[in-house]
C-alpha cells in the first residue's frame, strides 16, 4: 500500500515489490557475510592490492566503476568496497552487496563537527538525523533512523580494547552540501547534533530495510563549530589508514 502525502518524498510504499531489483545486474557469486563499507579513498585499494584481495565484482556506473573486493580471512572473508559518496550513490552500493550476501555491515567515513570537537577524533554515531532523501524510500517517515546495537556495541569493544577515546552522537545526515546555512547549523546543534556527514541516515534505513545489521563509526575532519569561519583543516586524512585497520578488526570481532 502507498502511504500517501502531499510531499512526495514522505510518500512511501511498504508492500509492492521492485521493478528493479538490487542484484538484477549481479553476476558474480555469494558475498561474505561481513563487509567493510568505506568513504577512505585511495588506501581502499591500497590495502586490497597488498593483501592480494580477490575483486568479487565490479559495478559499472556512468561516472566511476566500484570493485568489490573480497580479502580472504583465516576465520572468514571480509567484504571491502570503497563507495561513492552521496547518500542515493552509496545506498544503491550497499542495496546491492546486502542482496548478495552482507548482512553485518560496518561503515566508516569522515564528518565535519558541530560542536567544539578537534580533528581525527573518533565518533560512534546511536541515531541519524534523516535531512538526506534516499532514506524515505526505505523505511516510512520518521525524524531519525536508529543504528543497530549489536555493531554500535562491536565498535565500541575494539575502540576500548585499544583504549581509543570516542565518544556517542546524532549525527545530521544531508544531501545539500553546500546548503549547511549558519542558522541551519545552530538548530540541528541546539537539537543534538554534534557531527554532519551524507549517508549515515540512507544506510541505516537501507540496511533495516533489507535485513542488515548496521552501524558506522566516523573520524572527525572539517568544522563548522564557528559558523562565521568555515575550517577544512585537514579533511581527516590523517585518519584513513588507521580507520581502514579498525573497521577491519572490529568485523573479524563481530560475532
Amino acid at each position: 500500500m502507498i502511504i500517501k502525502n502531499e510531499i512526495p518524498i514522505l510518500e512511501y510504499d511498504d508492500s509492492s515489490a521492485e521493478v528493479i531489483a538490487p542484484d538484477h545486474d549481479w553476476t558474480a557469486g555469494k558475498l561474505p557475510e561481513k563487509c567493510l563499507f568505506a568513504f577512505l579513498g585511495e588506501v581502499v585499494h591500497e590495502y586490497a592490492k597488498e593483501h592480494k584481495a580477490a575483486v568479487a565484482e565490479t559495478l559499472i556506473t556512468v561516472s566511476h566503476d566500484i570493485k568489490i573486493y573480497v580479502l580472504n580471512e583465516e576465520k572468514e572473508d571480509i567484504c571491502l568496497v570503497q563507495s561513492s559518496i552521496g547518500a542515493a550513490a552509496a545506498a544503491q552500493v550497499l542495496d546491492t552487496l546486502v542482496n548478495c550476501g552482507c548482512r553485518k555491515v560496518i561503515a566508516v567515513g569522515s564528518c565535519g563537527v558541530l560542536a567544539d570537537l578537534p580533528e581525527n577524533a573518533f565518533i560512534v554515531p546511536t541515531r541519524a538525523l534523516r535531512a538526506e532523501g534516499t532514506s524515505y524510500h526505505y523505511l516510512p517517515a520518521s525524524r531519525y533512523v536508529e543504528l543497530d546495537k549489536e555493531p554500535i556495541e562491536a565498535i565500541e569493544r575494539t575502540f576500548k580494547k585499544h583504549n581509543l577515546p570516542f565518544v556517542t552522537c546524532t549525527t545530521w545526515s544531508t544531501d545539500g552540501f553546500f546548503r549547511e546555512t549558519k542558522d541551519m547549523v545552530r538548530y540541528r546543534l541546539e537539537e543534538g547534533c554534534s557531527v554532519v556527514e551524507m549517508e549515515c541516515a540512507a544506510l541505516a534505513a537501507c540496511s533495516r530495510k533489507r535485513g542488515a545489521k548496521f552501524g558506522q563509526f566516523l573520524f572527525t575532519a572539517d568544522s563548522l563549530a564557528n559558523v562565521h569561519e568555515y575550517d577544512a583543516r585537514d579533511f581527516g586524512t590523517g585518519s584513513h589508514k588507521k580507520a581502514l585497520l579498525l573497521g577491519l578488526e572490529i568485523l573479524r570481532e563481530y560475532d
